[in-house]
């Protein structure tokens, strides 16, 4: 049963990483870290398909090595929270106009601690 939920969940998170890709306000990679790290619970073959993928695996390696984020993915994330609390300061009400700032500047605090 754990084995299938596993499954279940990792190929979840593989279609939502792949929604992802064409979406900008969808994440890739964390649902492709995610969907590893079930996969190599439930099924090792899959989850080195994704580790050996060409343009993802390296991600997912460096993460699960060293905590990685690559230097440009902190930029992009960083414009992009800065965009969402624009937004949010521009068109929310009070109280709410202030939270995407305020979770914006805890990810991203969180973000440039993590090794490039």
């Amino acid at each position: 049963m754990k084995r299938r939920l596993y499954l279940l969940f990792g190929g979840l998170a593989v279609v939502l990483g792949a929604i992802g890709a064409f979406l900008p306000l969808l994440p890739t990679t964390p649902f492709l870290i995610l969907a590893a790290w079930c996969f190599g619970r439930a099924n090792p073959e899959w989850e080195a398909r994704l580790l050996a993928h060409p343009r993802y695996g390296p991600q997912i390696r460096a993460w699960r090595e060293r905590g990685a984020v690559p230097r440009h993915a902190k930029r992009l994330a960083t414009a992009l929270l800065l965009l969402s609390a624009a937004g949010g300061l521009w068109l929310l009400p009070e109280p709410w106009r202030y939270l995407p700032a305020a979770i914006g500047l805890a990810v991203g605090a969180w973000l440039w601690t993590r090794p490039d």
